[in-house]
């Protein structure tokens, strides 16, 4: 067992120390807050080993925590310094898929795979303020710059969503006095702005918890339609149906590159792909993303 000291640093500790300290701090930093409990249940260890664990990571990092008293947790502080260097991409695998809060560790499978870069990337400062909003039920006033210009908003924020091209913040806007989607990357800043009203909550927007079912065949004018039958692992009755969030739909129908017009008349060569319900998507607002579908007469 190594004490609590501050001459001990980072490289000294064994790697599932290190992986248990990691976990604190993103914790702390995206949640909130973290407790001993989160340890022991995250790692499956002894209470007196979490505890010594988040009396280290205080040592190491001193001004990163502070105790709340009534629920017994520490708070990330203002002068919050992250120990580790976590990027976005690991960040987003775990606040999506709820693993990868070890140690940023590099790897080498023998493997050799490339990976598309994603251009756009929040910073990770103001994506942990949103998150930190969103799991603590909390406004937040922001400093957004749109493409019609910057403006302070106060929003609550309560889901993320990755089109794979950049992140939105899905929050009820007290602007506009409606849900909207608010790209990370072009907040400057957050605030927390006091407390939430019920008609703010994830629970009052219909578009978020509406489903809907979309029915996604082979182009009809592919000419061999054969290769993506077996891109998209159709069955035999060739269509594939995929349920997405409505207030998701535009945003994953370009992303798939689906040709949404009524009479399929986009190039089957760039989309491989048509969507025979587009009746379905009635109401669903980012339609104006999805490709072929503004050729359409309502």
């Amino acid at each position: 067992m190594y004490p609590v000291s501050e001459s001990i640093t980072l490289s000294e500790l064994p790697r599932k120390q290190r992986d248990r300290l990691a976990f604190i701090e993103m914790q702390a930093w995206f949640c909130g807050d973290v407790s001993r409990q989160n340890v022991v249940s995250r790692f499956a260890v002894k209470t007196a080993a979490a505890t010594r664990d988040l009396a280290l990571y205080r040592c190491l990092a001193p001004q990163n925590l502070a105790f709340n008293d009534n629920r017994k947790c520490y708070h990330p502080t203002t002068g919050f310094t992250p120990l580790f260097d976590f990027n976005t991409e690991r960040v987003s695998t775990w606040l999506s898929h709820g693993f990868g809060d070890e140690e940023p560790l590099a790897w080498n499978t023998g493997i050799e795979c490339s990976i598309t870069e994603q251009l756009s990337r929040p910073k990770l400062n103001h994506l942990a303020a949103i998150c930190r909003a969103i799991k603590q039920e909390q406004p937040a006033e922001i400093e957004y710059q749109s493409l019609n210009g910057k403006s302070t908003r106060v929003i609550v924020p309560f889901a993320l969503h990755n089109n794979a091209q950049r992140w939105h913040v899905r929050a009820f806007d007290r602007k506009a006095n409606e849900f909207r989607d608010f790209v990370l990357t072009r907040i400057t800043s957050v605030t927390p702005a006091g407390d939430a009203a019920a008609h703010e909550k994830s629970g009052e927007d219909d578009q978020w918890n509406r489903k809907v079912e979309l029915e996604l065949v082979p182009h009809p004018n592919l000419e061999r339609p054969e290769p993506v039958i077996l891109d998209y692992d159709f069955d035999d009755t060739l269509v594939k149906k995929v349920k997405v969030r409505a207030a998701v739909a535009g945003y994953a129908l370009r992303q798939w590159g689906v040709d949404c017009s009524e009479s399929h008349t986009l190039n089957p060569r760039e989309h491989q792909l048509w969507l025979r319900n587009r009746a379905v998507l009635y109401g669903v607002p980012n339609l104006k993303l999805a490709h072929g579908y503004e050729d359409a007469t309502e």
